[in-house]
């Protein structure tokens, strides 16, 4: 099994990535981290004569990970309520990637990989951070992509993720059914 973490964080170590890590602790996986990464904003290109074009940055390299990927974690603090602009930004681009004819298995390969999303922030984020658990909801729905979990943790300060014994017990939770091989039960 193929486990791939996006971490949409501007910090190394922030509290999203400290809470994926635990999902995936001891469990082999690629971590990737956007913010180390350049990664165009979309130009919708849909409705014109020639559509979309390639793109002059880092974009590609996401794409070949995520065909190779049965596990995708998208791993974001939440943000005004909301993904990380750079997990936004790799979001947005999927319009552009589903159409890019040098992947034409990606939309289909999309269909098998199961997601998990790790959201933590402050301000009462298991309440006011669903509407992004929503978000996620409706993009995995419109690209057929299996939504199989998510963790929302609460943190201010960096570390603090370590004091939400809710968010860790799930987060070992969810390590023991990636270590099973049995994340859709």
């Amino acid at each position: 099994m193929k486990i791939t973490v996006f971490i949409g964080s501007s910090r190394k170590d922030g509290n999203s990535e400290l809470l994926a890590n635990l999902v995936v602790q001891g469990i082999e996986h690629e971590k990737v981290y956007l913010k180390d990464l350049h990664i165009l904003p979309i130009e919708d290109l849909r409705h014109t004569k020639n559509g979309f074009q390639v793109v002059n940055d880092d974009y590609d390299q996401l794409i070949e990970m995520l065909e190779k990927s049965d596990v995708v974690i998208f791993a974001t603090p939440i943000y005004w309520y909301s993904m990380s602009g750079l997990m936004k930004n790799m979001i947005d681009r999927f319009s552009q990637a589903i159409r890019d004819e040098r992947y034409p298995t990606f939309k289909e390969h999309l269909k098998t990989i199961q997601t998990i999303v790790v959201a933590v922030g402050g301000d009462e984020p298991r309440i006011k951070g669903l509407p992004l658990i929503q978000q996620f909801q409706y993009t995995f729905d419109f690209l057929n992509m299996p939504f199989s979990s998510y963790i929302i943790g609460e943190a201010n300060k960096p570390g603090d993720i370590f004091n939400d014994s809710f968010a860790l017990a799930q987060a070992a939770w969810l390590n023991k059914k990636l270590k099973s091989g049995q994340l859709t039960d």
